[in-house]
């Protein structure tokens, strides 16, 4: 008899299966989930050294480490979005804001050729819009007329009782803060850009009188220079002029990666204040007599109400009479002065110039046109990404694109020398309106091709002319994002001739005069950057000593 076996399993087996089945797939995952989170742990660490993230306000600033140090989005993430500017003198009711900042990149978020115009009150319809951003562009105008006023066709090299004071500020205010170097930026040590009187290191490549200058370094390179500057005099009673050597934009970066209150921002600004009060030169003229130089631009210095970015130095009510040279004026005030960015390149003599000015005028110029920098990231439809569009659809003869979102564009070299081989070099504003690059340009015999007026004709007006057509060319922001122009087809309708003469100009008429020479330069033969803005500086208060006389 056939006998049948059951195939069929106990229950209590199946379920002593189930638990070691259960058992398996649980130890398989907690040890798969261990697994993967160590994995997304080391690209976190990862990201976390190739980048820095900060917070401020409602602002977002991240650093990326190929261009971190040289970047100068990552270090002057500070120009802050809405930032009140005057329409007038006389009238507080109405505000201009230009929105520059990093809480908004699309095209509205720059500062557009007219500014967008707002009151405090509501706001102003369009019909009253370009009256009023007329009568704001006018005052920027006259303001420029009477710095323009202020040029002098004297070398005070003899002094003529023009005495200037420097004074000798507690170390705090300056020497501490170069001090501060290694830990003020921190992915790297800043302090190889801050030596040699902050010219920084020398670059063998480029040749004799080149170095690893930062854009920020203007407070140190005017500082040393005035010390031996020849009508500097001891005694305060022998003065006209008085400089306070205080390191302003190194003390807004040193707090820019940490987490301090506005009162720590403050404080150092506030002490220089309180310390100037109590000289006799700064009671006399209440400050008038007196300039600053500032390393950074006007905005990181008048922090507004909404953002944490940067100080409040230049809104205190006793720094309004002094005059403020900055790489980037407030165009509504008239006691900012703009003044050239730094270059790379410090001549120490005048041969030195006139070598690099016969090797650039002999330059073979390959490219049409050149742009280095880079697209904004969350803005497609930004200036810089449509230029960049149409110059890639170009070849490299025509136009040549240098991505500096890599780290092309950190070392000087590879900039300058695209330059020197550049018929014209885009300039379009980035963070702010203006930008080093343009004086990169211009010290190149590179044509700059500018696309707001505030990136340099609103801003320079003792080092560049009026007369912007003679060393530009200027195309309208809005004309080029409406994809009404092609940059490289216009510019390539301007004729040899015309090119020539724009460059013969650039280089024989404004180069000496954009440069900072060396800290114990000697151009006898020609007034450089520091040299045009101590003589205006000079004439300047000595037109106010004689008003006081009168």
């Amino acid at each position: 008899m056939a006998v049948s076996i059951s195939r069929r399993r106990p229950k209590s087996s199946k379920k002593l299966e189930a638990k070691q089945s259960y058992f398996g797939f649980t130890i398989l995952y907690n040890f798969l989930s261990r697994i993967s989170a160590l994995v997304f742990l080391i690209i976190l660490i990862y990201l976390w050294s190739s980048f820095s993230t900060l917070i401020t306000g409602n602002i977002i600033h991240v650093c990326f480490s190929t261009r971190k140090l040289n970047s100068l989005y990552c270090l002057s993430a500070g120009t802050h979005p809405s930032f009140e500017i005057p329409t007038s003198t006389n009238n507080n009711t109405s505000i201009i804001t230009p929105g520059i900042g990093h809480g908004n990149a699309t095209e509205t978020g720059k500062f557009p050729n007219i500014p967008r115009l707002v009151t405090t009150r509501n706001r102003v319809d369009m019909n009253d819009r370009d009256e009023r951003v007329a009568s704001a562009v006018k005052v920027v105008e006259e303001q420029l007329q009477v710095h323009r006023s202020w040029r002098s066709n004297k070398n005070y090299a003899t002094c003529d009782g023009q005495g200037i004071y420097v004074y000798d500020l507690p170390s705090k205010f300056n020497k501490d803060l170069v001090g501060q170097c290694r830990d003020m930026v921190p992915w790297q040590n800043f302090c190889g850009y801050l030596s040699n009187e902050g010219l920084g290191e020398p670059i063998a490549n480029l040749g004799k009188g080149w170095h690893k200058t930062h854009q920020y370094s203007l407070e140190l390179i005017f500082h040393s220079r005035v010390l031996k500057h020849p009508c500097r005099v001891y005694d305060e009673k022998g003065a006209k002029l008085f400089y306070v050597p205080f390191y302003g934009g190194l003390d807004i970066l040193r707090w820019h990666f940490k987490n301090v209150s506005n009162d720590v921002k403050d404080s150092l600004g506030l002490e220089l204040v309180k310390w100037l009060e109590s000289q006799g030169p700064w009671k006399r003229n209440s400050g008038k007599d007196h300039v600053f130089v500032l390393g950074k631009i006007s905005w990181d210095f008048r922090r507004s109400s909404e953002t944490l970015w940067g100080t409040r130095l230049l809104e205190l009510e006793k720094m309004q009479n002094p005059i403020k040279l900055l790489i980037e004026r407030q165009p509504w005030h008239v006691n900012d002065i703009g003044i050239p960015h730094p270059t790379n390149f410090h001549p120490h003599s005048g041969n030195d110039v006139v070598s690099w000015q016969m090797k650039i005028m002999r330059s073979n110029r390959k490219h049409l046109v050149s742009f280095a920098g880079a697209a904004r990231a969350d803005a497609e439809e930004n200036i810089r990404s449509i230029l960049i569009n149409q110059c890639t659809s170009f070849g490299n003869d025509k136009c040549h694109f240098l991505n500096c979102s890599s780290s092309k564009c950190d070392e000087a070299e590879s900039v300058i020398e695209l330059f020197v081989e550049s018929e014209f070099c885009l300039q379009p504003p980035g963070d702010s309106p203006t930008r080093k690059s343009v004086f990169d340009s211009l010290i190149s015999g590179c044509i700059p091709v500018l696309f707001d007026p505030f990136t340099a004709y609103y801003q320079y007006p003792w080092h560049l002319p009026h007369d912007h057509d003679k060393y530009s060319v200027f195309m309208d922001k809005k004309e080029v994002t409406q994809m009404n122009v092609n940059i490289v087809e216009r510019l390539s309708n301007i004729s040899l001739r015309e090119r020539e003469n724009m460059r013969r100009y650039i280089i024989y008429e404004l180069l000496p005069g954009l440069l900072y020479g060396d800290y114990n330069a000697e151009l006898d033969k020609f007034q450089d950057a520091f040299a045009i803005t101590m003589n205006n500086l000079l004439e300047r208060v000595s037109r106010l000593d004689e008003a006081h006389k009168d």
